[in-house]
């Protein structure tokens, strides 16, 4: 597996959400991704970051093309530092939440993409990292 053309961002605003989706749209229409796929990309870009502002206060999302035998796709890793997640096996339950919102974040995000991997460390952070493949 090789990425390519990789871009990072810091977040730490709902500015730079903004731009975080911004650039996971330009990679995808760089990769031929479709309107509903570019939604779905902006989307799952969006909840990651908010995730990273809402729970570590500041983090990395980083978007580039990733190319495994003759597969493109995007690949968007969002990382922090921030108090890490207890029990992944229960928030990536539908209805579970830390916070106030429905708990659909992470395994909506899960369903939308066609690869995900979570790491999470008590005290030392987390890390998503997703994968789009170009159909």
């Amino acid at each position: 597996m090789m990425v390519d053309q990789e871009a990072s961002i810091i977040v730490a605003s709902a500015a730079d959400i903004i731009v975080a989706r911004e650039m996971g749209r330009k990679v995808g229409r760089e990769l031929n991704f479709s309107l509903t796929d570019l939604t779905i990309i902006a989307t799952v870009i969006s909840e990651l970051a908010r995730n990273i502002i809402v729970f570590a206060k500041e983090g990395n999302v980083k978007v580039g093309k990733i190319k495994q035998g003759g597969k493109l796709g995007i690949q968007i890793i969002a990382e922090d530092n921030g108090p890490g997640i207890v029990d992944v096996f229960l928030a990536m339950q539908d209805g579970f939440s830390t916070g106030k919102g429905l708990g659909l974040g992470l395994p909506g995000v899960k369903r939308l993409m066609d690869e995900f991997e979570i790491l999470s460390d008590t005290g030392k952070g987390t890390t998503v990292s997703v994968i789009k493949w170009v159909l």
